[in-house]
């Protein structure tokens, strides 16, 4: 079967919401190995199929102009930021259907959230990775109108009940090695959302992602997930 047929594309401007990554869109920015972005020897494009088979990416767009991306703010993304939900009742499409619906909405604030909205990126579960605006515009996810959020792609892991949670950062990883290829995003630039400090928050850092923090911060849970994380970048290139 022909790569494109069994990769997908990650997509840079606005689509038709709730459509299989692969299918037509305005102008998606697509995969390395078609876009010459980073050169893929016909070694490496077994592998790349493989680990993104795992990913299970899909897109779901909050319309433009509405809730989380009411305002456009575009983005040449320089880190990926990991979140958790702490949401045990909601899996990927849930938190999907309530980013289209506005329903997370957060106090709009001098100094604070931007938009009066979250939005992120990504939503990874432990069966789909969700995709919900491009990767070159601005999300609310990290630090409100600090770097965080004005240079990083979120993607948050879902943790409902019932749920296979080793499952779900191992799709993380996946995915998040592939934005390192497509941005030139280099390890060290992946990110918690601990390491970017809340202005006004107190804690300044937030615990989280909490399953991956030791004594509320980046420890050796964290190291292992980049490990795991850098494995597949290596695999991809």
């Amino acid at each position: 079967m022909p790569l494109l047929t069994l990769v997908a594309m990650i997509i840079g401007v606005c689509c038709t919401p709730v459509a299989p990554i692969g299918g037509r869109a305005d102008r998606p920015i697509e995969w390395a190995a078609r876009s010459g972005s980073a050169p893929v020897s016909a070694g490496s494009v077994g592998s790349l199929n493989s680990i993104m088979r795992g990913v299970n990416l899909r897109q779901d767009l909050v319309p433009r102009g509405s809730h989380g991306r009411k305002v456009f703010r575009s983005m040449s993304p320089r880190y990926i930021t990991i979140h958790s939900t702490q949401n045990w009742s909601a899996d990927a499409w849930k938190h999907s259907q309530a980013l289209k619906n506005g329903a997370l909405r957060a106090p709009k604030r001098r100094g604070g959230n931007r938009i009066g909205y979250l939005i992120w990126h990504f939503t990874v579960d432990d069966k789909v990775a969700l995709q919900h605006m491009p990767t070159n515009e601005q999300g609310e996810h990290a630090d409100f109108d600090g770097p965080g959020n004005r240079y990083s792609i979120g993607i948050e892991m879902c943790e409902q009940r019932g749920s296979n949670l080793n499952t779900t950062m191992d799709r993380t990883a996946r995915l998040a090695a592939y934005l390192m290829i497509k941005n030139g995003i280099p390890l060290r630039n992946v990110v918690p959302h601990y390491h970017w400090p809340r202005r006004g928050a107190s804690p300044p850092h937030k615990n989280c992602p909490h399953f991956l923090m030791t004594n509320g911060r980046p420890g050796s849970k964290w190291r292992v997930f980049l490990g795991k994380v850098d494995y597949y970048y290596r695999q991809m290139k």
